[in-house]
Formats: structure tokens, C-alpha cells, sequence
């Protein structure tokens, strides 16, 4: 077998957050729409799926080392009886029992706790869902999510609020909201790469925004925003150059829209039922860790759809396959 037979054959692991509430049925559903996706044999062998319930730990009791027994027994029920539930949900969305691990898992903080776990698991991807109280259809951004979004060293998904009710059968493409900048390249392959494995089409997307009242205080305010198109298609289309260089046999097409802001500008791309948006980390963030910024903050917060942030630094092999070469 060559070596990227080899690759190819190493299977994928997913970890999902579960909490037995809504949230959790939406994490559940985007991750079995990338088991589903993840169909072609000479891509990846096989995907394994991590179902992780993490509670706070045991509270500390009379004399050194001790815990309250029994409420490290209520936690241990109560953890079950979560991963049951979601032992069924995932039944019912058709994932084959064998590529299921249920895990329960002690820490303060939910998203820091799954962090550990897919360190122990050796996870490509953390999927979550939003936070309860946000707007139905998008993201919103809770206690988890935030420490995924500023520590995580493997891609996390987000799934909008309400995802389970209305999810498509399976995705359709991945957008790819893209500037160019000098650490580009690492998660442009990613994504690249998480397109391979979907077996989708790529589309990059610039959006390029117009200041609030830019019309009334300039008269060339339509040539400065003509020519920043301009300059956003190039970048695309060398950027896009690049991926077909790669010989990947990735489809990609690319989109530069303008708007007076991020959601404005985000609302005029048209998005498929299907559709998975991913976005790369601040470059201000520590390297090799999601890191989200003003920028990237934006364009979660106003997708339609589920979204992928992408490590700072991130490269076009998982750290699964990093583990197997070195």
C-alpha cells in the first residue's frame, strides 16, 4: 500500500458535545451528516463517531481526597442517562452502532472538558451546538462554544440553533469565507481538504464591506468600492489557481460580494439547504489553535448555516494523519 493509500485508509474521528437538550439533538444531527458525507472508500475507510457528556466534577468532602458520594453517583446517573438518549437519537438518524463511542467526562468547563477529550481520542473535529438562547437558524455563541472558539486545537462545527428540525439529507457544498493574508494558505488547504472528504464542491466567497456612510462623504465612493471588488476577485481567482494546482480534483468557483457589513453582506450570498460555511482563525491567535476574532466573530454569528472555524496555522492533513507520518 503507498503512503497515501495509507493516509487514505486511516479513519476519521468526530466528537460531538452532548447535553440531552436541544443543543445537543443539533450536534448530534451535523455530525451525522458528516458521517453520512463521508462515503467514498479511497478517502476515508472508516469514521468513528465520539458522543462525550461532560459534567462538573465531584464536590469535595470531609478529609483529604475525598468527594461527596453521592453525588458523584448522581452525576454518573445523570451522564447516563444522557448518552443513552443519545445512543437512540443517533439510532434513529440510521449511524451504525459500530462506529459509536459513548464517553463521559469531568471538568468546570464544558467546552475546556471536550478539548481534553479530543486530545484523548485523537479527534479531527469538535461539532457543538449553539447556545439556547440565541436567534433560531444561527449560531450563537454560549459558555462551550466560547472556550472552543478561543483554545481548540482541531476545527469545531457549530450548528445553528434549531438545526435537527429542519437538517437536509446531506451537505452540498463547502463556502469558504476567504481573504487573502499571509497565513492563508494552511487553512485554505484544510478546507480544501474537508471538501475531499465530503466529496464537495468548494466555493470561496470575499466579502467585501462598505463603510456606513461612505456614499455621503466621498463622490468616488462607487470607483473605491469598484476597485476593492476588483482586487477581492483577483485574490479569489489566484487563490483559486492554486487549489487547481493542487491536482485534487476539487471543484471550486468563487464569489466576491459587497455590503454595508458583515450580515448584510453574508445575506446577499445565496446559500444552499446544504450548504457548510467554514472560516479561518484571527491571525492574531496562538498558531495551531482556533482563535476567533472581530472578523470571523461576525460571519458566524450571521450564517444560515453550519459553520467550520478552521486552527490558525491549520494544514491540509489531520492531526490523525500528522500522528501516523511522524
Amino acid at each position: 500500500m503507498s503512503e497515501a493509500e495509507g493516509r487514505a485508509s486511516r479513519p476519521l474521528r468526530v466528537l460531538a458535545g452532548y447535553s440531552p437538550d436541544e443543543r445537543g439533538d443539533d450536534a448530534l444531527a451535523l455530525a451525522a451528516l458528516v458521517l453520512r458525507g463521508v462515503t467514498a472508500p479511497r478517502t476515508v475507510a472508516d469514521v468513528r463517531l465520539t458522543v462525550a457528556n461532560v459534567h462538573p466534577p465531584a464536590w469535595p468532602a470531609r478529609g483529604p481526597g475525598s468527594v461527596d458520594a453521592e453525588w458523584v453517583g448522581y452525576l454518573k446517573d445523570r451522564a447516563g442517562d444522557a448518552l443513552e438518549r443519545a445512543a437512540g437519537r443517533l439510532a434513529e438518524l440510521n449511524v451504525a452502532e459500530r462506529r459509536l463511542d459513548l464517553r463521559v467526562h469531568a471538568h468546570r468547563g464544558s467546552g475546556r472538558g471536550l478539548i481534553e477529550v479530543a486530545a484523548e481520542t485523537g479527534a479531527d473535529v469538535i461539532v457543538i451546538g449553539s447556545a439556547p438562547r440565541g436567534r433560531r437558524g444561527r449560531v450563537a455563541i454560549g459558555s462551550t462554544a466560547d472556550q472552543l472558539l478561543h483554545g481548540s486545537p482541531v476545527p469545531v462545527l457549530l450548528a445553528p440553533r434549531g438545526y435537527a428540525a429542519n437538517a437536509p439529507d446531506q451537505f452540498e457544498r463547502l463556502t469558504v469565507a476567504y481573504w487573502r493574508r499571509p497565513d492563508t494558505d494552511g487553512p485554505l488547504e484544510a478546507a480544501a481538504r474537508a471538501a475531499r472528504v465530503l466529496a464537495l464542491p468548494v466555493r470561496l466567497v470575499t466579502l467585501v464591506l462598505r463603510p456606513p456612510g461612505l456614499s455621503a462623504r466621498f463622490r468616488n465612493a462607487d470607483d473605491v468600492m469598484a476597485r476593492q471588488l476588483d482586487r477581492a476577485e483577483r485574490d479569489l481567482a489566484h487563490a483559486a489557481g492554486r487549489l487547481a494546482a493542487a491536482g485534487d480534483g476539487v471543484v471550486v468557483r468563487t464569489e466576491a460580494v459587497a455590503g454595508t457589513g458583515t450580515a448584510k453582506a453574508l445575506a446577499a450570498v445565496d446559500m444552499l439547504p446544504g450548504e457548510l460555511l467554514a472560516c479561518a482563525s484571527s491571525h492574531d491567535g496562538p498558531l495551531r489553535k482556533v482563535f476567533l476574532g472581530e472578523g470571523s466573530g461576525k460571519i458566524v454569528r450571521a450564517a444560515p448555516c453550519p459553520v467550520l472555524v478552521l486552527p490558525r496555522g491549520a494544514r491540509a492533513v489531520s492531526r490523525t494523519e500528522n500522528a501516523q507520518v511522524r
